[in-house]
């Protein structure tokens, strides 16, 4: 019997075509980000899954390209698309702009435990770097950023910040699945940060640097996905 006349997988509706199963169960995955942005999808994984064969899962695809869902990448295939770019670019030149402010509003109540947990955060993403998962290292990245943030004395800032967060949503997780190369920046600028806060910088240059280093990722964002528009993004 051919693989593909083998029964359906349990809970899968028969009545549906092959290219139609592999469509819904990737659109599902996508929904429920358990394929983040960035995710390559390998044509003969998911046809194992599924037990059928590649032809129907590359109809798939394509349908799903077709919808913005998925993109193809030159040496790397398919892969899971960036979910609404434009926004995904507002939100983080915003979230720039607003936890830098918040992290030097900050600094002066920063307690020498608050900085030494931000450190040994900081050391974690480090050690990841060798066996990189994006979605560690963004939890990480975020509880990195909210011990330095988190102490800033204006509400309104604060309910601003974890705003554009919520905002970007599955979104951040995929940033560093795109351009893995800035994880190893990232980490560095940490330390940065850490040390003028250490060293009771002027919070305006504590500032500049939180928000230089959240809007250097969507710099190498922008440059890998968009490199014509990246020559024009202002130097925030």
């Amino acid at each position: 019997m051919a693989r593909d006349e083998l029964t359906a997988p349990t809970g899968v509706d028969t009545s549906l075509s092959k290219s139609q199963r592999a469509y819904r169960w990737i659109k599902e995955r996508i929904a429920s980000q358990e394929f983040t942005p960035g995710y390559r999808l390998v044509l003969g994984t998911i046809a194992g899954d599924l037990d059928m064969s590649v032809v129907p899962v590359r109809e798939a695809i394509r349908q799903l390209e077709a919808e913005g869902l998925v993109m193809f990448e030159r040496n790397v295939g398919a892969r899971v698309s960036m979910v609404d770019d434009s926004q995904y670019r507002y939100s983080m030149q915003a979230l720039s702009i607003l936890e830098g402010t918040a992290t030097a509003l900050s600094a002066r109540s920063l307690t020498a435990d608050d900085v030494r947990r931000a450190r040994a955060v900081n050391e974690l993403m480090v050690e990841t770097l060798d066996h990189f998962d994006p979605r560690a290292f963004t939890r990480l990245n975020q509880e990195f950023h909210a011990t330095l943030f988190e102490r800033c004395p204006n509400p309104r800032m604060l309910d601003l910040v974890h705003a554009e967060w919520a905002r970007l949503g599955h979104l951040r997780d995929s940033t560093f699945s795109f351009v893995p190369g800035r994880a190893a920046e990232s980490v560095q600028e940490h330390e940065n940060i850490l040390r003028l806060i250490e060293n009771g910088a002027p919070l305006g240059e504590i500032e500049k640097a939180a928000r230089r280093h959240r809007s250097a990722t969507l710099d190498a964002y922008m440059i890998h996905e968009h490199p014509d528009e990246a020559l024009g993004l202002p130097a925030f």
